[in-house]
Protein backbone atom coordinates (compact mmCIF):
# COMPACT_ATOMS: atom_id res chain seq x y z
CA UNK A 1 0.00 0.00 0.00
CA UNK A 2 1.25 3.42 -1.06
CA UNK A 3 0.17 6.57 0.69
CA UNK A 4 0.47 9.85 -1.18
CA UNK A 5 -0.61 13.32 -0.69
CA UNK A 6 -1.93 14.99 -2.90
CA UNK A 7 -2.92 18.90 -2.96
CA UNK A 8 -2.53 18.25 0.68
CA UNK A 9 -4.92 14.82 0.80
CA UNK A 10 -3.85 11.98 1.77
CA UNK A 11 -3.99 9.53 -0.57
CA UNK A 12 -3.27 5.72 -0.52
CA UNK A 13 -2.97 3.39 -3.47
CA UNK A 14 -3.45 -0.55 -2.67
CA UNK A 15 -3.64 -3.18 -5.11
CA UNK A 16 -6.36 -6.39 -4.75
CA UNK A 17 -7.16 -9.02 -6.67
CA UNK A 18 -10.76 -8.50 -5.81
CA UNK A 19 -13.24 -6.72 -8.19
CA UNK A 20 -14.85 -3.91 -6.25
CA UNK A 21 -18.38 -4.80 -4.87
CA UNK A 22 -20.85 -2.75 -6.11
CA UNK A 23 -19.95 -1.20 -9.69
CA UNK A 24 -17.70 -2.07 -12.95
CA UNK A 25 -17.56 0.53 -16.14
CA UNK A 26 -16.38 -0.93 -18.69
CA UNK A 27 -15.45 1.53 -21.43
CA UNK A 28 -14.39 0.62 -24.92
CA UNK A 29 -12.52 2.36 -27.57
CA UNK A 30 -11.30 4.55 -25.00
CA UNK A 31 -9.82 6.39 -27.33
CA UNK A 32 -12.98 7.64 -29.09
CA UNK A 33 -14.51 9.05 -25.60
CA UNK A 34 -11.08 10.78 -25.27
CA UNK A 35 -11.57 12.35 -28.92
CA UNK A 36 -14.91 12.97 -29.16
CA UNK A 37 -17.09 12.91 -25.62
CA UNK A 38 -15.64 16.07 -24.37
CA UNK A 39 -15.07 16.96 -20.95
CA UNK A 40 -16.44 13.66 -19.42
CA UNK A 41 -18.86 10.53 -18.70
CA UNK A 42 -21.50 9.60 -16.49
CA UNK A 43 -21.98 6.17 -16.09
CA UNK A 44 -25.46 4.75 -14.95
CA UNK A 45 -26.47 4.82 -11.97
CA UNK A 46 -25.65 2.11 -9.70
CA UNK A 47 -27.21 1.61 -5.79
CA UNK A 48 -25.28 1.17 -2.48
CA UNK A 49 -25.98 1.52 0.87
CA UNK A 50 -29.35 2.47 0.44
CA UNK A 51 -28.79 5.65 -2.26
CA UNK A 52 -27.90 5.75 -6.04
CA UNK A 53 -24.51 6.72 -7.06
CA UNK A 54 -22.53 7.43 -10.60
CA UNK A 55 -19.37 7.26 -11.38
CA UNK A 56 -17.96 10.55 -13.39
CA UNK A 57 -14.60 10.69 -15.41
CA UNK A 58 -12.55 13.01 -16.97
CA UNK A 59 -10.82 11.31 -19.82
CA UNK A 60 -8.63 14.36 -20.09
CA UNK A 61 -8.83 15.72 -16.20
CA UNK A 62 -10.96 17.62 -15.04
CA UNK A 63 -10.00 21.14 -16.17
CA UNK A 64 -12.50 22.74 -13.90
CA UNK A 65 -10.00 22.00 -11.24
CA UNK A 66 -6.79 22.72 -13.47
CA UNK A 67 -5.85 18.98 -13.89
CA UNK A 68 -3.69 18.12 -16.96
CA UNK A 69 -1.95 14.77 -17.63
CA UNK A 70 -3.94 12.90 -15.75
CA UNK A 71 -6.84 11.18 -15.65
CA UNK A 72 -10.19 12.26 -13.08
CA UNK A 73 -12.59 10.48 -11.37
CA UNK A 74 -15.44 10.76 -8.94
CA UNK A 75 -17.74 8.95 -7.07
CA UNK A 76 -21.05 11.13 -7.54
CA UNK A 77 -24.42 11.22 -5.34
CA UNK A 78 -28.07 11.33 -7.53
CA UNK A 79 -31.21 11.06 -7.26
CA UNK A 80 -31.00 13.15 -3.82
CA UNK A 81 -34.62 15.35 -4.36
CA UNK A 82 -36.44 13.07 -2.00
CA UNK A 83 -34.38 13.86 0.95
CA UNK A 84 -35.20 17.08 1.47
CA UNK A 85 -33.08 19.79 2.53
CA UNK A 86 -30.59 19.35 5.55
CA UNK A 87 -29.58 15.87 4.45
CA UNK A 88 -26.40 14.24 5.11
CA UNK A 89 -24.38 11.12 4.54
CA UNK A 90 -20.91 10.29 5.31
CA UNK A 91 -19.40 7.88 3.43
CA UNK A 92 -16.00 5.53 2.84
CA UNK A 93 -15.31 4.84 -0.96
CA UNK A 94 -12.92 3.03 -2.97
CA UNK A 95 -12.43 3.63 -6.91
CA UNK A 96 -10.94 1.04 -9.24
CA UNK A 97 -9.13 0.57 -12.47
CA UNK A 98 -8.52 -2.57 -13.51
CA UNK A 99 -4.83 -3.40 -14.66
CA UNK A 100 -5.92 -6.48 -16.98
CA UNK A 101 -2.78 -7.88 -17.70
CA UNK A 102 -2.02 -9.16 -14.17
CA UNK A 103 -5.87 -9.27 -13.58
CA UNK A 104 -5.89 -7.35 -10.59
CA UNK A 105 -7.10 -3.60 -9.67
CA UNK A 106 -5.47 -0.34 -8.76
CA UNK A 107 -7.26 1.40 -6.06
CA UNK A 108 -7.44 4.70 -4.81
CA UNK A 109 -8.90 5.78 -1.20
CA UNK A 110 -8.40 8.57 1.03
CA UNK A 111 -5.69 7.19 3.71
CA UNK A 112 -6.70 6.07 7.06
CA UNK A 113 -10.28 5.56 5.27
CA UNK A 114 -11.56 9.03 5.90
CA UNK A 115 -15.39 9.59 5.59
CA UNK A 116 -16.57 12.13 3.15
CA UNK A 117 -19.44 14.07 3.84
CA UNK A 118 -22.15 13.94 0.77
CA UNK A 119 -24.76 16.79 1.35
CA UNK A 120 -26.42 19.43 -0.87
CA UNK A 121 -23.98 21.47 -1.96
CA UNK A 122 -21.26 18.95 -2.19
CA UNK A 123 -22.57 16.12 -4.70
CA UNK A 124 -19.09 14.64 -5.46
CA UNK A 125 -16.01 13.33 -4.05
CA UNK A 126 -13.09 12.15 -5.65
CA UNK A 127 -9.69 12.28 -7.24
CA UNK A 128 -8.75 15.11 -9.53
CA UNK A 129 -5.14 13.28 -10.21
CA UNK A 130 -6.34 9.68 -10.52
CA UNK A 131 -4.05 7.77 -12.67
CA UNK A 132 -1.40 9.80 -14.99
CA UNK A 133 -2.60 9.70 -18.45
CA UNK A 134 0.66 8.54 -20.17
CA UNK A 135 1.13 5.93 -17.91
CA UNK A 136 -3.01 4.82 -18.17
CA UNK A 137 -2.62 4.57 -22.35
CA UNK A 138 0.93 2.87 -21.68
CA UNK A 139 -0.44 -0.60 -22.67
CA UNK A 140 2.40 -2.27 -21.39
CA UNK A 141 0.72 -1.23 -17.96
CA UNK A 142 -2.52 -2.93 -18.49
CA UNK A 143 -4.75 -0.04 -17.26
CA UNK A 144 -5.97 -0.02 -21.05
CA UNK A 145 -5.41 -3.10 -23.87
CA UNK A 146 -6.99 -3.12 -26.90
CA UNK A 147 -8.24 0.30 -26.34
CA UNK A 148 -10.75 -0.97 -23.45
CA UNK A 149 -10.52 -0.01 -19.51
CA UNK A 150 -12.43 -0.89 -16.51
CA UNK A 151 -13.02 1.31 -13.46
CA UNK A 152 -15.05 0.39 -10.40
CA UNK A 153 -16.48 1.54 -7.19
CA UNK A 154 -17.37 0.15 -2.88
CA UNK A 155 -19.42 2.64 -1.46
CA UNK A 156 -20.02 2.11 1.94
CA UNK A 157 -22.37 4.37 3.71
CA UNK A 158 -21.65 5.09 7.49
CA UNK A 159 -24.08 7.45 8.19
CA UNK A 160 -26.94 9.33 7.77
CA UNK A 161 -27.57 12.60 9.27
CA UNK A 162 -31.07 15.13 8.77
CA UNK A 163 -30.35 18.20 10.64
CA UNK A 164 -33.39 20.17 12.35
CA UNK A 165 -34.14 22.67 9.74
CA UNK A 166 -36.39 26.34 9.80
CA UNK A 167 -37.36 28.28 7.58
CA UNK A 168 -38.33 31.81 8.74
CA UNK A 169 -40.42 34.35 6.27
CA UNK A 170 -40.73 37.84 7.42
CA UNK A 171 -42.14 41.04 5.93
CA UNK A 172 -42.77 44.67 6.54
CA UNK A 173 -45.03 46.27 8.80
CA UNK A 174 -47.42 48.37 6.52
CA UNK A 175 -51.16 50.12 6.48
CA UNK A 176 -51.97 46.75 3.70
CA UNK A 177 -51.05 44.30 6.58
CA UNK A 178 -52.99 45.49 9.39
CA UNK A 179 -56.57 43.45 10.07
CA UNK A 180 -58.47 45.61 12.05
CA UNK A 181 -61.18 43.95 14.13
CA UNK A 182 -64.10 45.72 16.45
CA UNK A 183 -65.53 43.91 19.34
CA UNK A 184 -68.95 45.63 20.63
CA UNK A 185 -70.25 44.48 24.07
CA UNK A 186 -73.54 45.05 25.04
CA UNK A 187 -74.64 45.05 29.62
CA UNK A 188 -70.87 45.26 30.21
CA UNK A 189 -71.51 46.09 33.73
CA UNK A 190 -74.09 42.79 33.81
CA UNK A 191 -71.21 40.61 32.87
CA UNK A 192 -70.60 37.48 35.39
CA UNK A 193 -68.41 35.09 33.69
CA UNK A 194 -64.86 34.78 34.24
CA UNK A 195 -63.71 35.59 31.36
CA UNK A 196 -64.94 35.96 27.76
CA UNK A 197 -64.04 35.60 24.25
CA UNK A 198 -64.79 37.41 20.78
CA UNK A 199 -66.04 35.84 17.63
CA UNK A 200 -62.98 34.43 15.53
CA UNK A 201 -60.98 37.04 12.89
CA UNK A 202 -58.85 35.99 10.85
CA UNK A 203 -55.27 37.96 10.33
CA UNK A 204 -52.18 36.83 8.19
CA UNK A 205 -53.98 33.66 7.20
CA UNK A 206 -54.31 32.72 10.59
CA UNK A 207 -57.42 32.69 13.03
CA UNK A 208 -57.72 34.96 16.27
CA UNK A 209 -59.74 36.10 18.95
CA UNK A 210 -59.56 38.44 22.21
CA UNK A 211 -59.72 37.32 25.31
CA UNK A 212 -61.28 39.12 27.90
CA UNK A 213 -61.33 39.19 32.24
CA UNK A 214 -63.86 42.06 33.10
CA UNK A 215 -62.86 41.88 36.66
CA UNK A 216 -59.46 41.15 36.05
CA UNK A 217 -57.06 37.98 36.10
CA UNK A 218 -54.18 36.96 37.74
CA UNK A 219 -52.38 39.73 40.22
CA UNK A 220 -54.89 42.12 38.26
CA UNK A 221 -58.17 40.44 39.61
CA UNK A 222 -60.74 42.81 40.99
CA UNK A 223 -58.42 45.96 40.27
CA UNK A 224 -58.05 45.96 36.38
CA UNK A 225 -59.80 44.51 33.01
CA UNK A 226 -57.22 42.42 31.46
CA UNK A 227 -56.97 41.39 27.96
CA UNK A 228 -54.87 39.08 25.60
CA UNK A 229 -54.91 38.10 22.23
CA UNK A 230 -54.96 34.54 21.56
CA UNK A 231 -54.73 32.23 18.43
CA UNK A 232 -57.44 30.55 18.01
CA UNK A 233 -56.96 27.61 16.17
CA UNK A 234 -53.88 25.20 17.11
CA UNK A 235 -54.54 22.26 15.55
CA UNK A 236 -53.14 23.26 12.12
CA UNK A 237 -49.76 24.65 13.95
CA UNK A 238 -47.54 22.31 14.74
CA UNK A 239 -44.47 21.86 17.63
CA UNK A 240 -42.23 24.00 15.47
CA UNK A 241 -44.61 26.43 13.77
CA UNK A 242 -44.28 30.26 15.03
CA UNK A 243 -45.28 33.42 14.30
CA UNK A 244 -44.69 36.98 15.14
CA UNK A 245 -47.52 39.30 15.19
CA UNK A 246 -47.24 43.44 15.96
CA UNK A 247 -50.86 44.09 17.35
CA UNK A 248 -52.59 46.63 19.50
CA UNK A 249 -55.54 46.32 22.07
CA UNK A 250 -57.70 48.65 22.09
CA UNK A 251 -61.00 49.68 24.82
CA UNK A 252 -62.65 52.73 22.16
CA UNK A 253 -63.73 56.24 24.30
CA UNK A 254 -67.11 56.39 22.24
CA UNK A 255 -66.86 60.71 23.55
CA UNK A 256 -63.51 62.03 22.84
CA UNK A 257 -60.31 60.19 20.79
CA UNK A 258 -58.86 59.53 23.58
CA UNK A 259 -58.57 56.08 23.46
CA UNK A 260 -56.54 53.58 26.22
CA UNK A 261 -54.24 51.39 23.82
CA UNK A 262 -51.40 48.19 24.49
CA UNK A 263 -49.28 47.72 21.81
CA UNK A 264 -46.65 44.80 21.20
CA UNK A 265 -44.82 42.50 19.24
CA UNK A 266 -44.50 39.06 20.40
CA UNK A 267 -43.92 35.67 19.12
CA UNK A 268 -47.06 33.26 18.90
CA UNK A 269 -46.77 29.50 19.47
CA UNK A 270 -48.28 26.04 20.60
CA UNK A 271 -46.59 26.79 23.78
CA UNK A 272 -47.46 30.21 24.18
CA UNK A 273 -50.81 31.11 22.27
CA UNK A 274 -51.50 34.42 23.99
CA UNK A 275 -50.22 37.77 24.55
CA UNK A 276 -51.63 40.73 26.50
CA UNK A 277 -51.97 42.46 29.56
CA UNK A 278 -52.75 41.61 32.97
CA UNK A 279 -53.99 45.41 34.12
CA UNK A 280 -54.73 46.76 30.73
CA UNK A 281 -56.99 48.99 32.54
CA UNK A 282 -58.08 50.24 35.63
CA UNK A 283 -61.81 48.80 36.73
CA UNK A 284 -61.91 52.00 38.47
CA UNK A 285 -61.00 54.53 35.45
CA UNK A 286 -63.34 52.54 32.97
CA UNK A 287 -66.71 52.67 35.18
CA UNK A 288 -66.68 55.80 36.04
CA UNK A 289 -69.63 57.57 34.09
CA UNK A 290 -68.51 60.44 31.58
CA UNK A 291 -64.84 59.24 31.13
CA UNK A 292 -66.31 57.73 27.26
CA UNK A 293 -65.35 54.00 28.00
CA UNK A 294 -68.57 53.25 28.83
CA UNK A 295 -71.89 54.25 27.11
CA UNK A 296 -75.36 52.88 27.92
CA UNK A 297 -73.39 50.45 29.13
CA UNK A 298 -71.73 49.18 26.17
CA UNK A 299 -67.49 48.72 25.87
CA UNK A 300 -66.12 48.92 22.49
CA UNK A 301 -63.10 46.84 22.10
CA UNK A 302 -60.70 46.44 18.88
CA UNK A 303 -57.84 44.66 18.22
CA UNK A 304 -55.39 45.69 14.70
CA UNK A 305 -52.86 42.76 14.33
CA UNK A 306 -50.19 42.74 11.41
CA UNK A 307 -48.68 38.83 11.23
CA UNK A 308 -45.13 40.09 10.42
CA UNK A 309 -43.00 36.61 10.57
CA UNK A 310 -44.15 33.09 10.69
CA UNK A 311 -41.08 30.69 11.16
CA UNK A 312 -41.80 26.64 10.50
CA UNK A 313 -39.71 23.79 10.95
CA UNK A 314 -39.13 21.83 7.62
Amino acid sequence: MENKFVGQVAISRSISHVPPAHFLLKIEVFSSLVENEGEKYESLEFDAGGYKWKLVVYPNGNKNENVKDHISVYLAMVDTSSLGLGWEVYVIFRLFVLDQKKDEFLILQDAMGKQRRFHGLKLEWGFDQFIPLEKFINASNGYLVGDTCVFGAEVFVKETKKCTRECLSMTKLTSASICKYVWKIENFSKLEAKFYESEVFVAGDQKWKIQLYPKGHGVASGSHISMYLELADLSTITRGFKIYVHFTLRIRNQVQSIHNDCTTSDWFRTSIDNWGWHKFMELSYLNKAGNGFLVNDVCIVEAKVSVLGISDAL
